[in-house]
């Protein structure tokens, strides 16, 4: 059985570089919300949720007509 001699060393490389990279991430710090962003993406995500059953019908309605040749 063949083993990879630097393959320790290598998940200490990127287990030390995990750590560093994620260190912020456990911050005390929190985002402060943005209301007007927030807020759009209400706005928008209401606008996709209203749109989605007409644009359904008119694809559907568009593959059932009949073809006249």
């Amino acid at each position: 059985m063949k083993t990879f001699k630097g393959g320790i060393d290598m998940l200490k490389k990127f287990g030390l570089g995990f750590l560093l990279l994620t260190g912020s991430a456990f911050a005390d710090t929190t985002p402060k919300l943005n209301h007007g962003g927030t807020a759009w993406m209400l706005a928008a995500s209401s606008l996709v949720m209203l749109m989605t059953i007409p644009g359904l019908a008119f694809f559907y309605g568009g593959m059932a007509r009949k073809k006249i040749f």
